[in-house]
């Protein structure tokens, strides 16, 4: 793949950057596109016939569709269509695998527009497509329906009963497994604790709408610009349901406003403007509302208990940890929360018990470390509790029962330097300070108080492949069918094929985001760099063996016989190493051997053999300082450092920018972010931006990042990189707790840990009937 696709042409790093190498603060090469307006996404690409859909929302929990009225909103000047599961007209496939995307969980996706059943409040119930968004949104408002309505469930807490063992059909799940005997071990500790925790739905919110544009070609191709995280995912999953060619339909998302999981699958909108473009044999663009933004998946509302034992001295003797969160009727929504509990702390007796509640709600989708973000949470503000009975520092209570194994498969760690980060977060909050005591620090009307936790994630390589091009002019285009979400990863890949080949910054450009280009993996699980950034450094290392040997095919060549280790590549030169005067121009190489270019491709997959030896993590140490006006039940978080073991870190700038947001997200999960149900309705009722409240400017201060010394070649043999992405939010909101523990000697077990709850006090999770665990 010699030449950029046109709108995939983003600008490289200015002239003058210079050399790179990792680790280097190096600003992002698209970040004057982004803040000039010229980064194009899903929903500004336009087309000459271009029609506009505006998605009718049911308003019912479940039930049936009767009659559908669109009289109204078809007399509408410049209205088209009024689109729906009674007139549809194009064929959509009948069975569940049709519409499985690659991460889809076990069960029957949802289909829409696909029959009169209702699953959900919100779902989609019709699409109006008009001449322009002003006339289809007016038109919508006018299409009216009645329903025969069916009794619902939305509550989770008071159906923990009807909880079930899922199946385990989802990619990187992994049921629970259990250790000795955690009940008899638990029983006979002279130090115990129990606690059950509750956490409320929370919905992703990116900043850019959903939005879907297919320009409808005039083969009947269809390029989609779609806000997703996988191009060649929502490809799979179109052609499949309408049972088109994949040469048919080209996806692309160079630019994509955010996910943080909520593209994962391919939302309802890309469906519904596919339908309209074949149907109406135009282009069509379909933009969601942010109230709509609310009624696909979201990080599910969860149940968890945890009991811990421990001796005297503050070794763990058990670890129970179960946990119920809801999904919908439809699927089997699965995320890993508890088997963080059997990987985190040495203990010989570990139970875990892990089940679903059905109900009548979209399926849930990953969101920013899924499972972990509750399950870590749970298990670390337990630690605390267990810490302040014992009288012992919770840092200094982790440190005893530190995890030098997988205490689960006595495995050990690829690399761990959790040590490292304890120290090292602990030297720079000033943790040695901190009184024992709850309650011992005051800052005028302020209590204050310290907290911290421990983080964990997966290391993730899957497959991909990468293309990397020299052109005689000197520019260096690497391909890859990845995804940027924000997280940097146009960066990351230009410095990684910047620093093999030893090229300007400026001179490197990465291609990504369009369906046509080599295969990359889903843009999830903090698995990009690993992944795709060792496909480019075994590209490159490809390319520069091709053309070694064309240097040595060159008269009286100085390279005959000379391995790849033994020259060097720099500034568009191969010369021996270090006598940078000793060498040839490549322009020169290319010239010689007849070449405009030379291309070489690689596919990177994972060291199996080697990497299931090893149990591939990620770890941090979050310090966190909080202020608490008690009479008003205000917190404030001024303080939180975060130390993170990740391996080499490439990019430093981006990596600080992800681990920095993590925290970000992490306070306002603790304290803010709740989407309310009104179970009569079935409905979430908060489904705005006023409503949905969210951590802001104010709400955030000082957050320092420190990455510990890491290299980790079981994970990625040619980088030594792991991810970032998801770990910045992993064990946040639990230090934050345990820090409004400390300044106050209130434990509160359900987040967000709202005004109301802090002036109440320590609150029970309100359920009427608990699970039933093995």
């Amino acid at each position: 793949m010699t030449d950029l696709i046109p709108e995939l042409r983003t600008p490289s790093a200015p002239a003058g950057t210079g050399r790179v190498k990792s680790g280097m603060h190096v600003s992002r090469v698209d970040g004057i596109a982004k803040v000039t307006g010229a980064a194009r996404y899903a929903a500004e690409h336009g087309a000459p016939d271009l029609a506009y859909g505006v998605v009718v929302s049911g308003t019912v929990a479940r039930g049936r569709i009767k009659n559908i009225d669109a009289g109204a909103a078809e007399a509408v000047p410049g209205v088209i269509a009024v689109i729906t599961h009674e007139n549809r007209k194009v064929k959509m496939r009948g069975n569940d695998l049709a519409y499985k995307d690659m991460t889809a969980p076990g069960g029957s996706p949802f289909r829409p527009l696909y029959s009169d059943r209702i699953f959900y409040s919100g779902q989609p119930v019709a699409l109006v497509v008009a001449e322009t968004f002003e006339a289809a949104r007016h038109a919508a408002a006018l299409v009216s329906l009645t329903y025969e309505v069916e009794e619902h469930d939305t509550n989770l807490l008071a159906s923990l009963e009807r909880a079930y063992t899922p199946r385990p059909l989802k990619a990187g799940f992994t049921p629970p497994s259990s250790k000795g005997d955690a009940d008899k071990a638990y029983e006979a500790a002279p130090v115990k604790i129990e606690s059950q925790f509750y956490h409320g739905v929370e919905h992703h919110n990116p900043m850019e709408m959903f939005a879907s544009t297919v320009v409808h070609g005039e083969d009947g191709h269809l390029t989609v610009y779609d806000k997703n995280q996988s191009s060649q995912n929502c490809r799979w999953y179109v052609s499949h349901v309408f049972g088109l060619s994949k040469d048919k339909v080209t996806v692309r998302n160079p630019y994509v406003g955010g996910a943080f999981g909520s593209g994962l699958r391919p939302q309802y909108q890309l469906p519904l403007a596919v339908m309209a473009a074949l149907q109406l044999k135009r282009s069509v663009r379909v933009v969601l509302t942010r109230q709509q933004m609310f009624s696909f998946g979201h990080r599910p509302e969860t149940w968890q208990q945890v009991k811990l034992a421990a001796n005297p001295d503050g070794q763990l003797q058990a670890i129970v940890h179960n946990a119920v969160h809801e999904t919908s009727r439809l699927e089997d929504y699965v995320e890993v929360v508890v088997n963080w509990s059997g990987q985190m702390y040495a203990c010989d007796n570990i139970k875990l018990g892990y089940k679903l509640v059905g109900q009548d709600r979209y399926s849930p989708i990953d969101m920013r470390a899924p499972g972990a973000a509750h399950g870590v949470h749970a298990l670390e503000v337990a630690m605390d509790e267990m810490a302040h009975a014992l009288k012992m520092d919770p840092l200094a209570f982790r440190l005893k029962n530190y995890a030098e194994v997988n205490p689960m498969d006595g495995k050990p760690y690829s690399t761990k330097e959790l040590r490292q980060c304890y120290r090292k977060g602990a030297e720079r909050f000033g943790w040695k300070d901190r009184p024992l005591e709850p309650r011992s620090m005051r800052d005028g009307e302020e209590l204050v108080g310290w907290g911290m936790a421990t983080g964990m994630w997966d290391s993730l390589v899957l497959v991909a492949r990468v293309s990397a091009v020299l052109h005689a002019d000197g520019r260096l285009v690497v391909s890859s069918a990845a995804s940027d979400i924000g997280t940097g990863t146009y960066t990351v890949m230009s410095m990684i094929a910047a620093e093999a080949m030893g090229m300007p910054l400026e001179k490197v450009t990465f291609q990504l985001g369009d369906s046509t280009l080599p295969l990359a993996p889903i843009e999830g699980g903090s698995s990009h760099v690993a992944t795709v950034g060792s496909g480019v450094a075994g590209a490159c290392e490809k390319l520069q063996k091709a053309l070694l040997k064309m240097a040595q095919a060159m008269p009286d060549s100085i390279f005959k016989k000379l391995q790849l280790r033994q020259v060097e590549f720099n500034d568009g030169r191969l010369h021996l190493r270090g006598q940078p005067a000793n060498g040839v121009e490549l322009a020169e190489v290319l010239a010689h051997a007849g070449k405009d270019s030379v291309e070489e491709k690689f596919l990177l997959t994972p060291q199996m053999l080697k990497q299931r030896k090893y149990t591939r993590a990620v770890h941090s140490a979050v310090f966190c300082e909080v202020r608490v006006n008690e009479k008003l039940g205000i917190v404030r978080v001024t303080r939180v450092v975060n130390a993170v073991a990740a391996g080499r870190i490439i990019s430093a700038k981006t990596a600080e920018s992800q681990i920095v947001g993590g925290v970000v997200w992490g306070i306002s999960q603790a304290l803010h972010e709740e989407t309310y149900t009104d179970h009569r309705l079935g409905r979430f009722m908060n489904h705005n931006y006023a409503e949905y409240h969210v951590a802001v400017n104010a709400d955030i201060h000082d957050i320092q990042v420190i990455f510990a010394d890491e290299d980790d070649r079981v994970v990625s043999k040619q980088l030594g990189a792991k991810g970032v992405g998801e770990i910045g939010l992993v064990g946040v909101s639990a230090a934050v707790a345990n820090a409004i523990f400390h300044a106050t000697g209130k434990r509160l077990r359900s987040t967000p840990m709202s005004p109301d709850k802090l002036l109440l006090g320590d609150q029970e999770v309100p359920v009427q009937k608990p699970p039933q665990f093995e």
